[in-house]
């Protein structure tokens, strides 16, 4: 199976999360399969509440209900009679999402789930502004940095090489301050030239160890970070650095369009696409980029700035509609506007805000022109479906949305799969 190394801890932490399952079991199931309504439809769940798969006795439940990500407009308590019952919950005037989260207590311990539906998703519209001169200005940027040597260096990793593959430790310059970009690079042994997939991470500060499994198959991988530093370090150093000095880089220079920290980031990305057409083993033509969460942002991006890239697979992207919460909505992550008059005043300002609407993956979304793999749940609370969708909608380029509603910030291994196969395809592989 392709793509293996590059979400190996996305399942890790899916079997993780399997083997801590709750001893007690809280089911909330909507009455429709697909769990979408039209507006003004009133959907109504089936909630049961199981031991060992067993319905427990009368249990009082609490639940809340409220558009999703925003406080609930419905509070109450029920008893479900043999561990079942029924909630309704209301419906909504314009489309969008609501979300019911419950709890109960058992043998003295607090048990807890939450269920999002939809109502006519398709029909959400952004709420971030789209300035007038976006394309110009990334060109500028794009101009800007293409004036900057690439500087590709490249090391070795011996101890990371298969028999079939060659692993690298790879850096290049990304703009004119000399600021670089590292990655894991790996290539096949045999003699080719061979299609590419740049990956593109997730938030955070970590290693890489490369997409090998990928490479094994006669895919050159690229697998970048974006902090600038090397990404073969012991993990203490990554910690020390998440926890510190990068602990909250996504609002860095907010405050200034051209040094906002995704500013580099972005270009970096972008550059990433320069070196693996700087490889002769690349066959010049094939090349996607793929990625989740950040990365599913970073993948439009890239995308959308670099004309050659011919697919994306982006799942549950962030970054996306960061304003919704300014129209009494959910915004995309980093929830940087989230109680924007009290806990997060200080990035409600002009000067930030017009900042978001040169970053948000929305108005990069609209310069698609590629085939697209999107997939997602309703139940993200970390890119929640209103600002996911704002991104879909607004593509006009030929897309997929592989639509998985009961997942929340983690994926299926078939989602993964289905996105492998999605550029296998675009590159006549399958």
């Amino acid at each position: 199976m392709l793509f293996v190394g590059f979400f190996l801890c996305t399942l890790l932490l899916s079997a993780q999360r399997n083997m801590n399952k709750d001893f007690v079991n809280m089911r909330m199931v909507p009455d429709r399969q697909d769990w979408t309504y039209k507006v003004g439809e009133k959907p109504r769940l089936k909630v049961s509440v199981e031991k060992s798969t067993t319905p427990v006795g009368s249990v009082m439940l609490t639940y809340a209900i409220g558009p999703e990500m925003m406080a609930p407009i419905l509070t109450k308590k029920i008893t479900l009679k043999d561990g079942t019952g029924t909630i309704d919950m209301g419906t909504v005037k314009e489309p969008g999402f609501l979300t019911c989260r419950a709890t109960v207590v058992v043998d003295g311990t607090t048990y807890s789930n939450w269920v999002t539906v939809g109502f006519e998703p398709e029909k959400i519209q952004p709420t971030v502004p789209y300035p007038k001169d976006f394309v110009e200005y990334w060109e500028g940027q794009k101009e800007i940095a293409d004036k900057v040597p690439l500087d590709v260096e490249m090391q070795l990793l011996p101890d990371r090489c298969t028999a079939k593959v060659n692993v690298y430790e790879v850096s290049y310059a990304v703009n004119k301050n000399g600021a670089r970009f590292y990655g894991i690079l790996c290539i096949p042994k045999a003699e080719g030239r061979y299609p590419a997939v740049l990956h593109v991470p997730g938030a955070g500060v970590r290693p890489y160890n490369g997409v090998i499994d990928m490479a094994e198959k006669g895919i050159i991988t690229l697998q970048v970070g974006i902090h600038g530093i090397p990404v073969t370090y012991p993990d203490r150093l990554y910690r020390d650095l998440r926890t510190g000095i990068l602990q909250s880089y996504n609002t860095y220079n907010l405050d200034q369009r051209d040094n906002y920290y995704y500013n580099r980031v972005y270009i970096g990305c972008k550059r990433g696409v320069d070196v693996i057409f700087s490889l002769p083993q690349f066959d010049g033509e094939r090349v996607a980029v793929t990625g989740g969460s950040q990365g599913g942002a970073l993948s439009v991006v890239v995308a959308a700035l670099d004309s050659r890239i011919k697919c994306l697979s982006a799942f549950y992207p962030a970054l996306s509609d960061m304003t919704g919460y300014l129209h009494n909505r959910a915004g995309g992550w980093p929830h940087m506007l989230r109680n924007a008059e009290t806990v997060n005043r200080a990035n409600n300002t002009k000067e930030k805000l017009e900042t978001i609407s040169y970053y948000d993956v929305v108005n990069f979304a609209r310069q698609l022109k590629v085939p697209v793999f999107f997939s997602w749940g309703y139940n993200d609370q970390v890119c929640p479906p209103t600002s996911t969708y704002s991104v879909y909608n607004v593509v006009t380029a030929p897309k997929h949305l592989m639509l998985m509603q009961e997942t929340a910030h983690w994926a299926y291994p078939e989602q993964y799969r289905a996105g492998n196969d999605f550029i296998l395809k675009q590159f006549d592989l399958k």
